[in-house]
C-alpha cells in the first residue's frame, strides 16, 4: 500500500521555501562579485569557497555548515553579513561567513547591545581602507608543462584572474607534438576526463599562438631548452616558472630557468633532491626566504599525509608510523605490458595493482624533521585515475580511543591553522571518486579509524590530482606575496572594543 500524499498546502509550502532560497541565493551572487573583483575579498563558508558559484552552489555551501555547526547557516544571514561587508569599504582580505556569523552571535550574547557593523569593524580593522596600493603588484607565472597537474593548475590561475592580487597564468611551454599542437592543448584545457568541462570559453588565436580563457591570454611558446627561451619577447618579467615536468629534480637541471631571460623563481610540483627545501604549505611555507630562488612543492601523497602526521604528532606523539599509499595510476605507467625502467610498472596500469615504492616517508621528514627515522612507506597503484588513500598505522607515545582522536582530527580540520589542508568526513556510503575536486590536501575518514590503546590506524582520502595543485596555488601564493589574511582568526575572536565606526559604516 502507498503511504499518503503530503497535503497540498505541505507541498506549496516546501516548493515556497526553496523559491525564497533561489531568490536569497541569486540576491548574494553580485555582492560576492563585487567584493571579489572590486575589492579582493574572498568569501567562503567553513573554508567552502563562494567565488563563482551558481545559485545552486551557493545554496549548497550554506547547507554545508550543518555538518559543522549542527545547524545550517541561513542564507538571510549571509546577505546581511555581505551587504554590511560592502559598507566596510574593505582590501583584499578572506572572510569565512559561517564562522563571522558564529562569532557575531557569541558576542551578541557577551555584549547584547553590540551592532553587526561595529562587530565586522572590529574583526576586520585591519584591512579597512586597504587599497591596491598596499598590495603586491600581481606577478607573472609560467606553467612549463602542461599535463595533468599543469591544466589544473591553469584551471585554478584563470578562475582566480579576476582578483585584486591574483597571480596571473602569461605563458604555458611545451615541446611541440603536432601541427595542430595549440588546438589540441586548448582541447585538453577545455575538456578533462576525470574533473570535468572548463567552466567558462576557449578561444584560440593561431596567428600569436595564443590560448584565451575567460579573458587570461596565455602565450604558448616551445621549447625544449627552459634556458633558452626570452619570456621578456612576450612582455613577461619577473616570471615565477612552475616546472610540472619533473624532468629536473636537482638544483642543476632546475636552475637552467633560472637562466631564461625574465625569470625570477622557479616552484617544481615534484619532490626535490637534494638541499632543495621540499614545502608542504601548512607545515613550512614559513621557511621560505626571498634567498629560495628554487624551492618544491613536495609530493601529492606528502602533501596529504604530513599535516595529519604533525597534528597528530603534536597531541599524542607520534613514536612509528608506516604509511601505505593506495594510489591511482599516473601517466609514468603503461596502458598494457611494456618495457619500463622503472620496477614492476611496465605492467597494465589499467589491469594491475602495482606494489611500487614511494619516497613519501623521507619527504614527510624533510617537511616535518621531528618524525625522521620514524617513518616507513610503500604504495600500490590501483586502476582508477584520481583520488588515492593514504593509510596511518600508527603507534602513539600514549592511549587513546577511537572517539577522542576522531574528535581531535574533527576540531583540527575545522578550527586550526591546518584546515585549509586537512578534511574531515563521517559516511557509511563515501567511495574514492566522491573525493573528486576536493580542495584539502587530505581528508580523514572518520568512520574507517581504529585505535587500540596506543596504536591507531587512520584512513587519508585525497584527490592526487586537485587537492595536491591547489596545494601548489598555496605555495605559489606565498612566493608572490598574494595570500590575503583570514578572518576570523584561528583559535581566537577578537573582542570588540567601544571604538567609533569608520564613516563608510556609521
Amino acid at each position: 500500500m502507498s503511504p499518503p500524499l503530503p497535503p497540498s498546502s505541505q507541498l506549496q509550502e516546501a516548493r515556497q521555501d526553496w523559491q525564497s532560497r533561489e531568490s536569497l541565493a541569486e540576491s548574494m551572487i553580485p555582492l560576492i562579485g563585487r567584493l571579489y573583483r572590486d575589492h579582493g575579498v574572498v568569501t567562503s563558508v567553513f573554508g567552502r569557497s563562494l567565488i563563482n558559484q551558481s545559485v545552486i552552489g551557493v545554496i549548497k555551501g550554506h547547507r554545508y555548515a550543518r555538518h559543522v555547526a549542527a545547524t545550517e547557516l541561513l542564507l538571510e544571514d549571509s546577505v546581511l553579513l555581505l551587504h554590511a561587508l560592502l559598507r566596510l569599504e574593505l582590501g583584499p582580505v578572506s572572510v569565512d561567513l559561517a564562522r563571522l556569523q558564529i562569532a557575531f552571535e557569541r558576542q551578541s550574547a557577551d555584549q547584547p547591545g553590540v551592532s553587526l557593523d561595529q562587530f565586522l569593524a572590529a574583526q576586520l580593522q585591519d584591512s579597512i581602507g586597504r587599497s591596491s596600493d598596499d598590495v603586491p603588484d600581481s606577478r607573472d607565472i609560467v606553467l612549463y608543462g602542461f599535463g595533468r597537474i599543469g591544466r589544473l593548475l591553469a584551471r585554478i590561475l584563470i578562475e582566480r584572474s579576476s582578483g585584486l592580487v591574483s597571480p596571473r597564468l602569461r605563458a604555458v611551454v611545451v615541446r611541440k607534438g603536432s601541427v595542430d599542437d595549440l588546438d589540441k592543448r586548448a582541447s585538453l584545457l577545455r575538456r578533462d576526463s576525470v574533473h570535468g568541462p572548463f567552466s567558462g570559453t576557449i578561444t584560440v588565436d593561431r596567428e600569436l599562438n595564443r590560448i584565451i580563457a575567460n579573458g587570461t591570454v596565455i602565450q604558448v611558446i616551445y621549447s625544449s631548452d627552459p634556458a633558452t627561451v626570452d619570456y621578456t619577447a612576450h612582455g613577461i618579467a619577473n616570471a615565477i616558472v612552475i616546472d610540472t615536468t619533473g624532468r629536473w629534480r636537482d638544483e642543476e637541471g632546475l636552475s637552467q630557468h633560472l637562466r631564461a631571460t625574465g625569470v625570477s623563481r622557479v616552484l617544481l610540483t615534484a619532490p626535490g633532491k637534494g638541499a632543495l627545501k621540499n614545502i608542504v604549505h601548512g607545515i613550512n611555507h614559513d621557511t621560505i626566504t626571498d634567498d629560495d630562488l628554487i624551492i618544491t612543492a613536495a609530493s601529492c601523497t606528502t602533501n596529504a599525509v604530513t599535516p595529519v602526521l604533525k597534528a597528530i604528532n603534536d597531541r599524542f606523539v607520534v613514536e612509528h608510523c608506516h604509511v601505505e599509499t593506495v594510489h591511482s595510476f599516473t601517466n609514468d605507467q603503461n596502458l598494457i605490458d611494456n618495457f619500463h625502467p622503472g620496477a614492476r610498472r611496465g605492467r597494465s596500469a589499467a589491469l594491475n595493482m602495482v606494489l611500487t615504492e614511494t619516497g613519501a616517508a623521507k619527504a614527510v621528514a624533510k617537511a616535518l624533521p621531528e618524525l625522521a627515522g620514524r617513518l616507513t612507506g610503500n604504495s600500490i597503484r590501483v586502476p582508477t585515475p584520481d583520488v588515492s588513500m593514504a593509510i596511518l598505522n600508527l603507534t602513539l607515545a600514549t592511549e587513546t580511543e577511537r572517539d577522542e582522536l576522531n574528535e581531535y582530527l574533527r576540531s583540527v580540520s575545522l578550527d586550526s591553522a591546518l584546515r585549509r589542508q586537512i578534511d574531515y568526513i563521517e559516511s557509511s556510503e563515501v567511495v574514492s571518486s566522491d573525493f573528486i575536486g576536493s580542495r584539502r590536501a587530505g581528508v580523514v575518514d572518520g568512520l574507517a579509524t581504529i585505535v587500540t590503546g596506543r596504536h591507531a590506524v587512520v584512513y587519508v582520502w585525497y584527490d592526487n590530482e586537485n587537492g595536491y595543485s591547489y596545494q601548489v596555488i598555496r605555495v605559489l601564493e606565498e612566493l608572490t606575496g598574494a595570500p590575503a589574511s583570514a578572518h576570523p582568526e584561528t583559535e581566537s575572536i577578537r573582542v570588540v572594543p567601544s571604538v567609533a565606526l569608520p564613516s563608510a559604516i556609521a
